[in-house]
């Protein structure tokens, strides 16, 4: 029997780490290629976002449709289940704008680019 201490243990377990949050952010505007995914995240390496997905999709919060044409088309969605994380990334992407403004009036050379890209 899995145990956690305390609830947010679970939330990280699923949605923790550096990429899944923003896997989850993007995709709340709507469906998603892999492309444009990777794309939308600096850094990430298609190997990992592929794994992230596969994690996302096994946990009920991705829906991945593979659409039968050549070449092969495949995009990913939030399930109803995964739109309820919206609640937590909003929260998390509120707090992070109010920290970036802290940081700023503290003097810190920090930029916030809100352009659709997450970095």
């Amino acid at each position: 029997m899995k145990q956690y201490h305390l609830g947010i243990e679970a939330t990280l377990e699923i949605i923790g780490g550096k990429w899944k949050a923003l896997i989850i952010c993007l995709l709340m505007t709507g469906p998603k290629r892999t492309s444009e995914l990777e794309r939308g995240i600096t850094g990430i390496t298609q190997k990992v976002l592929i794994q992230q997905l596969r994690e996302l999709e096994r946990d009920g919060l991705v829906l991945r449709t593979v659409y039968e044409q050549m070449p092969p088309k495949v995009d990913y969605r939030l399930t109803d289940y995964g739109l309820t994380a919206n609640r937590i990334v909003d929260v998390m992407c509120a707090w992070g704008t109010d920290n970036i403004k802290r940081r700023q009036s503290q003097g810190e050379d920090i930029v916030l680019r809100e352009e659709g890209r997450v970095e």
